[in-house]
Order: structure tokens, then C-alpha cells, then sequence
């Protein structure tokens, strides 16, 4: 979906917020990650931001500082979106000690351009999600409606 000035929007139910942030503080201290879900636009090819799905996965790095979502979570999840006529949309992971925005590995690791790159930062207690679109080195962020 996009907002009236063409700036695009992630739109996620709360109980995929709750799944995600929970994922997130289970996986603490390490950073923790998974997938997200979603329709694409058929004239586009592009995601409308709809979330419809979130797949928790596992961090195969079992780290504090990176992720790699785990092989066979990724295959599972995209399995289940394509069943659906979805497709895997983005990815979110945690920063443990950071704040919600994406790191110079994120940015090299960005896959693919048309993906939403969700952030939550537990730095201080209380979990901030935030939501980028990354193209090259270019970082937007994207406004987020949970509803």
C-alpha cells in the first residue's frame, strides 16, 4: 500500500506485531529473526505491504551481532506463501544492543530491493519495531500501521 504521496506503508495485524517482537525477546541475547509473508500486486510484481503471515525461524548464526535465517525455515516459509499465491516479502530481525535501524552488514546483506527489512531493537527494555526498504545503499524507512 502506499500513502498519498507514494511513500509505501507495512501493514501487519497485532497479532503478527506480538509474534515478531516475541520471537525477538525468546531469541535474547542472541539476535533472532524470521519472514514475512504477503500478497504481491499483479500489475507490479511488486508487495502491496500486506502482511499476512509470520514465520518465526531460527538465527543459524546464534549470534548477538549477526543473523542468516536458517535454510530450512526459509524453504518451510516460502512453501507456505506460495501455497497461499504469496510470496516471502521481507525479513525481520532483532538488535540486541543497537537501535532500529539497519547496520552496514544489514545493508550488504539486503537480498532483494522489493523486500520490507523489519528491525526490533531491544536496547533499551521496551521493543522498538521499525520497517526499511533498502536499495543499494540507499535506507528508507517505512511507516508501519499495526491494526
Amino acid at each position: 500500500m502506499a500513502l498519498p504521496d507514494g511513500t509505501s506503508v507495512l501493514r501487519m495485524t497485532h497479532a503478527q506485531y506480538e509474534a515478531v517482537v516475541s520471537h525477538c525477546f525468546d531469541g535474547f541475547p542472541d539476535e533472532a529473526c524470521g519472514l514475512l509473508g504477503g500478497p504481491l500486486d499483479t500489475s507490479s510484481s511488486t508487495a502491496t505491504g500486506q502482511v499476512t503471515a509470520a514465520y518465526p525461524c531460527q538465527n543459524a548464526d546464534a549470534s548477538a551481532r549477526t543473523y542468516t535465517v536458517d535454510s530450512r525455515d526459509y524453504l518451510r516459509a516460502m512453501r507456505d506463501a506460495e501455497s497461499r499465491g504469496e510470496e516471502i516479502i521481507g525479513v525481520w530481525h532483532s538488535h540486541t544492543h543497537t537501535d532500529a535501524y539497519p547496520s552496514p552488514t544489514d545493508v550488504r546483506q539486503a537480498v532483494d530491493p522489493a523486500w520490507w527489512y523489519v528491525i526490533v531493537s531491544l536496547k533499551h527494555g521496551e521493543p522498538v519495531l521499525r520497517a526499511f526498504q533498502i536499495r543499494g545503499d540507499v535506507i528508507t524507512e517505512v511507516p508501519v500501521e499495526v491494526g
